[in-house]
């Protein structure tokens, strides 16, 4: 196989794979047959689109992909039972996970609620006092002052705990891997349960409650009764679909789209003054909710207050909102300065243990739990393989695992719990956690990548960067730029098309802060681009372009529109790059 632009081993080290010919020839025909751009249509064709379907994957709405929330199992129980609760003016408990798409299913429903003149009492439990998802003396002690008790991105697996708050009501709103028996309780949905079909199985815990929400408000309106706005929750679903990784496909894809839409308007207090301390100051996109707002809010359960993310997310008071985002900025500050010590650590021990897994793992004493999470994604982003990252304490460890597309890593940590070579575990196909003792680590590993190796053998490298195309800086315009907006939003399952532009002089370099780094380059008779590789310094990538002001190399990145000054420009997000031979 010959290399795209001949780079057999770029800057990082990487081999440069271009795109598939047979896909290369149907987005030339797709370009022919519906007159649009060749970088368009070379999305659309990797999607599997045709001419006929171009416009309406273009211009996806919300009504025409939006499933009937009653194809899955315990929806018409679990709605039934909501709206009753309201209607009776019963006490309701909200149990939610410590992340972004916890805190975004407990804000759904406190706004939803709220709506209708009922605060519903929210609880969210410490990461390291009390760990993931319900526990007894948590929901035994909810059960003594509320009716009804409903868990968010959590509880498909906690038997025991909801067995605790007999003989309350509790509702399981939930996308993690069931097991084979589920919890005592009035109502279970989730798509991944084990008696599902898995047709909805791509939706983040938001994504269910929301489904949830429209079957209540269909129960209203058979009613007779006003229903509250679900439009105008929708930025919470787009903020916890992105920031949980989950598809941007079907119905994700419009949830997602519709929702930055009504971000844009800047209505939530809490999701403005966030975006104010992130300085966003651009309409949003998923790369802003991913990597600008989905680290803040995941900072109170990381390394602060656990219930910070969610308080903000669901305040209606400006001044209220300001101060938690002013805390959850500072605490994602903190976070930051924990994960640089883990993850240099980490890192070394997947080094020093070597490349011949189908996993990378590491596991340290006193690494801090709420930062295992972020530091296994960086592992996994720097190795290309399913990674995790165990923080270890008086002999028990509590680990995060992040996998690669395709590779189903909640299931196998489910089945490693199930073998009794972890205390517990479960998750989702991209995501986990896991409790295991000191001594089993080392076989939990070697069991766990066992488990994975099969569906690891048709994966691309570690060393392979993908390119969908070349392009010329004169052909990066914001009118294409709007173009291949409308083929997103992209993300997990729907990657941005990352571009080449071949044998361009480098004009200038610098660095931004400590680890980032910007450039400038432009090829022969062509206006100059701006690039910019956050995080480049920390690798291979930011050390060798240092010194590149007036060489030539190829570049390889992905498009995104910057403001500065009141203007709006086009600039490269810099993945890679490879000298000219």
């Amino acid at each position: 196989m010959t290399a795209f632009l001949s780079v057999e081993s770029s800057l990082t080290g990487r081999f440069w794979r271009g795109p598939d010919a047979q896909l290369d020839r149907a987005a030339e025909a797709l370009a022919q047959d519906s007159r649009l751009p060749l970088p368009v249509t070379r999305i659309l064709a990797a999607r599997g689109i045709n001419a006929p379907e171009a416009q309406s994957f273009l211009d996806p709405k919300l009504r025409d992909l939006m499933p009937d929330p009653l194809t899955m199992r315990d929806m018409a129980k679990a709605a039934d039972r909501i709206v009753a609760a309201v209607t009776r003016r019963e006490r309701i408990a909200i149990f939610a996970d410590y992340d972004v798409d916890g805190g975004s299913s407990a804000a759904l429903l406190i706004d939803w609620l709220r709506q209708q003149g009922l605060a519903a009492t929210l609880y969210i439990p410490d990461r390291i006092d009390e760990g993931y998802g319900p526990n007894v003396p948590a929901i035994s002690g909810l059960a003594q002052n509320h009716d009804l008790i409903i868990c968010v991105d959590c509880g498909t697996l906690s038997h025991e705990a909801l067995a605790a708050a007999a003989p309350r009501d509790v509702i399981v709103l939930d996308h993690h891997q069931g097991g084979e028996t589920l919890p005592p309780v009035l109502a279970v949905v989730n798509p991944n349960r084990a008696d599902e079909d898995g047709a909805l199985g791509h939706l983040c815990a938001a994504g269910v409650v929301f489904l949830t929400l429209v079957q209540c408000n269909r129960l209203l309106r058979e009613q007779g009764r006003p229903q509250p706005d679900l439009i105008g929750l929708l930025d919470l679903v787009a903020l916890a679909t992105v920031a949980d990784v989950a598809p941007l496909l079907g119905v994700n894809r419009a949830f997602v789209r519709q929702g930055l839409v009504v971000m844009a308007r800047r209505e939530r207090p809490g999701l403005v003054a966030l975006s104010d301390v992130a300085r966003l100051d651009s309409a949003p996109n998923a790369f802003h909710l991913g990597f600008l707002l989905g680290p803040r809010i995941n900072a109170g359960g990381r390394v602060g207050k656990a219930d910070l993310g969610a308080l903000c997310l669901s305040c209606t008071d400006p001044s209220q909102a300001e101060r938690l985002a002013a805390q959850l900025d500072e605490l994602n500050r903190d976070r930051r300065s924990i994960e640089a010590a883990v993850r240099e650590a980490a890192l070394a021990q997947v080094e020093a243990r070597g490349s011949d897994s189908v996993i990378a793992w590491a596991a340290g004493e006193g690494w801090h739990p709420g930062v295992v999470g972020i530091v296994a994604a960086r592992v996994k982003e720097a190795m290309n393989l399913p990674s995790v990252v165990i923080g270890v304490e008086n002999g028990i460890g509590k680990g995060s695992a992040r996998s690669v597309p395709g590779v189903d890593l909640g299931r196998a940590i489910q089945r490693l719990a199930a073998e009794g070579l972890l205390l517990k575990g479960g998750g989702h196909a991209m995501a986990a956690g896991l409790t295991v003792e000191e001594a089993k680590i080392p076989a939990a590993m070697a069991r766990l990548a066992e488990l994975l190796s099969r569906e690891m053998e048709d994966r691309p490298g570690a060393g392979e960067l993908r390119i969908s195309g070349l392009l010329d800086p004169a052909g990066a315009t914001i009118e294409l730029m709007q173009m291949l907006e409308k083929a997103g939003p992209f993300g997990q399952a729907a990657p941005a098309p990352r571009f080449a532009f071949a044998d361009q002089l480098v004009e200038s370099v610098s660095t931004m802060g400590d680890s980032h780094l910007r450039l400038r380059f432009r090829s022969a008779g062509s206006q100059p681009i701006e690039a910019v590789a956050w995080g480049a310094m920390t690798g291979p990538l930011g050390p060798a372009l240092l010194e590149a002001k007036g060489r030539r190399f190829h570049l390889a990145g992905k498009l995104e529109l910057s403001q500065w000054g009141g203007r709006e420009r086009v600039r490269l997000r810099l993945d890679d790059a490879g000298e000219v031979r």
